[in-house]
């Protein structure tokens, strides 16, 4: 038996097994990778109150006497109560300025007390209104009525908003005389506090 075979299979053997068991130290582990979580958008909280302007169009019918139509604007307020569950309800005032002739007579002012009902989509509110009404004219004095319309507000900012509201006005027996229906046209801005 030749001696250098025992010597050389066991000196083989030696140097292979730390290739065979592998390295002595721990591998790292690797690393895991994690998809982003997906960002869910939250629509913004209504809860407040709020101030601004708005300004459209106005379209006046007296029954009988005509009709007549020209610019309308002027101030807003009001606070709003958002419910957590997509809806919001709130009241409001608006007071606009106008110069509308029909009739032989100026529309110069419109109040309107208002309360208000929507549904969040996203960062804006669809909505439905109504109320009390009073608008004011320059030789026929001034009566009450009442309005209903929609509209749809949009934060633009944290603080600010934007959007536009269609009303119905009706004033019957406006002092006795005539009955008046107006609609309005208007976009709005408001700051929330």
């Amino acid at each position: 038996m030749n001696m250098k075979t025992p010597f050389a299979a066991t000196a083989f053997a030696v140097l292979a097994a730390p290739v065979v068991a592998g390295s002595a130290e721990t591998p790292e582990p690797d690393p895991v990778i994690s998809e982003p979580a997906p960002v869910v958008a939250s629509s913004p909280d209504w809860t407040g109150f709020y101030a601004g302007g708005q300004i459209g169009y106005g379209d006046v019918d007296l029954s009988p006497g005509g009709s007549g139509d020209d610019v309308i604007g002027g101030i807003v307020g009001g606070y709003d109560h958002d419910l957590g569950n997509g809806w919001v309800i709130g009241g409001g005032l608006d007071y606009d300025f106008a110069d509308i002739s029909v009739g032989g007579l100026d529309v110069e002012e419109v109040f309107r007390a208002k309360l208000r009902g929507g549904y969040k989509i996203g960062s804006g509110l669809i909505y439905g209104t109504g109320g009390y009404a009073w608008a004011d004219t320059d030789v026929a004095g001034d009566d009450d009525g009442y309005f209903i319309g929609g509209g749809y507000e949009h934060f633009v900012t944290e603080q600010f908003t934007v959007g536009g509201e269609v009303l119905y006005h009706e004033f019957d027996n406006f002092t006795g005389t005539t009955d008046v229906e107006a609609t309005t046209v208007q976009l709005r801005g408001t700051f929330r506090f």
